[in-house]
């Protein structure tokens, strides 16, 4: 059992309502492209609700998905009876994986990178559980490419956005910590979401595969 324990009970609430609104608004497809072709073993860091669950294509053995908030956690539970692959749903923190090292052929990071407590510490857990050669699949909001955008995301990652938003950050630079962590960068989509008109401080996002290079 971690020591320290992560709950968020306002925010988990609320994502869990508006999560399924996002799939159907365009989230699903980019959950599907991310987790296809996985093969094998595969660590989930911070499952939240379990919506990944549906996409895992038949190849992958079984999932181990960990989810510290205790309200996302049970959703998840339920949701991975209905998974086409075996699904076991863990406490547990980023920071400190429940898992064995080179455990793993893949993990997958879904909208979880931009809210963990230290990104650099989870980033060194995902390489230690990982194989060599093993892929980071990831998908996350991340620091916009304008000016004007990144200074409204330092703006309010300095102040009300993470006791808001579950501890998430807007304007964190994902891919440079992803390539600082001991993984060559594969591929890279961004794209944004919601696909407005108005660029907002979340609408930034990338995703990517990065495989483990030392």
């Amino acid at each position: 059992m971690p020591a320290r324990r992560v709950s968020h009970p306002v925010f988990a609430r609320y994502y869990a309502r508006i999560s399924p609104a996002m799939d159907k608004g365009g989230m699903a497809a980019h959950r599907r492209q991310l987790l296809h072709g996985l093969a094998g073993p595969v660590i989930e860091i911070g499952a939240g609700n379990g919506l990944n669950f549906a996409y895992y294509p038949a190849g992958v053995t079984r999932v181990l998905a960990i989810e510290p908030d205790p309200h996302l956690r049970e959703i998840a539970r339920r949701n991975a009876v209905q998974a086409p692959v075996p699904v076991e749903v863990r406490e547990g923190l980023a920071e400190e994986l429940p898992a064995g090292d080179a455990a793993f052929h893949a993990a997958v990071a879904a909208l979880v990178l931009c809210s963990v407590a230290d990104q650099h510490v989870a980033l060194g857990e995902i390489h230690r559980i990982l194989r060599p050669g093993g892929q980071l699949r990831f998908l996350e909001h991340v620091r916009a490419s304008t000016p004007a955008l990144r200074s409204v995301q330092r703006l309010l990652d300095a102040t009300i956005w993470p006791a808001l938003a579950g501890g998430c950050h807007t304007g964190r630079d994902t891919a440079a910590a992803i390539k600082e962590s001991g993984f060559a960068i594969d591929h890279l989509d961004p794209f944004r979401f919601p696909d407005t008109r108005l660029a907002m401080p979340a609408t930034p996002h990338l995703r990517g595969t990065a495989t483990r290079i030392r």
